[in-house]
This record gives structure tokens, C-alpha cells and sequence, in this order.
């Protein structure tokens, strides 16, 4: 059974820092991405950033580029995804992806962390 469990969202002021965590288990494929998305109130779903199985090759949005850094612990089968300077606009659920590239393309989807930031 595929699993993709979130953490360590939270509430923290603007300016401050958080760290996500993703679990995936359950799966096994050649290639896959592991990333995360977040969706605000009235808006639509925005990838903010995701990486590579081997942890080579990362992607970041232009609205949190220089302030999240991902990065994976292979032993763990954890994606971690941490957050600096956070401003009030990076308030959303954010949720965690993982994308698996074989005979087909398979999209598996954790339940979601909220995250808010007080201004």
C-alpha cells in the first residue's frame, strides 16, 4: 500500500522558519519525483517545488526561490521541505506529491499539512 504522510505544518509568524516532512513508502519504481504543492483559499494549486530520486535535479517556483530549500534522506524515504522567511501569502495546505514514472504515470497524493503564517 502506497503511503505519503505529511508533517510540521503550524502556525508561526512572518519572518520565521518551518520544516515539512514527507514520508513515502510503498512504492517502487525506476524514476520518480517527490514534490509539494500548496493551494491558499480561493486559489488555484501552485507547485512550489519538487526533486529528483536521485536528489540531483531540484525545481523551485520564482515565489519561494532562495527562501525553501528541499532535499531527501533516501535511507528514510523522507522529502523534507524547509522554510525561511516566511511571509503571510505563503499561508495554504500544502501537500506532498509523488510521481511515479513507469508503464504509466501515476500521481499519488499525501493528505495534507496546513501552514500559516501571522503577519
Amino acid at each position: 500500500e502506497v503511503q505519503i504522510v505529511e508533517s510540521g505544518g503550524g502556525l508561526v509568524q512572518a519572518g520565521g522558519s518551518l520544516r515539512l516532512s514527507c514520508a513515502a513508502s510503498g512504492f517502487t519504481a525506476d524514476d520518480y519525483t517527490i514534490g509539494w504543492i500548496r493551494q491558499a483559499p480561493g486559489k488555484e494549486p501552485e507547485g512550489i517545488s519538487c526533486i529528483s530520486k536521485s536528489g540531483r535535479t531540484t525545481f523551485y517556483a520564482d515565489s519561494v526561490k532562495g527562501r525553501f530549500t528541499i532535499s531527501m534522506d533516501n535511507a528514510k524515504n523522507t522529502v523534507y521541505l524547509q522554510m525561511n522567511s516566511l511571509k503571510p501569502e505563503d499561508t495554504a495546505v500544502y501537500y506532498c506529491n509523488a510521481r511515479v514514472y513507469g508503464l504509466d504515470l501515476v500521481d499519488y497524493w499525501g493528505q495534507g499539512t496546513q501552514v500559516t503564517v501571522s503577519s
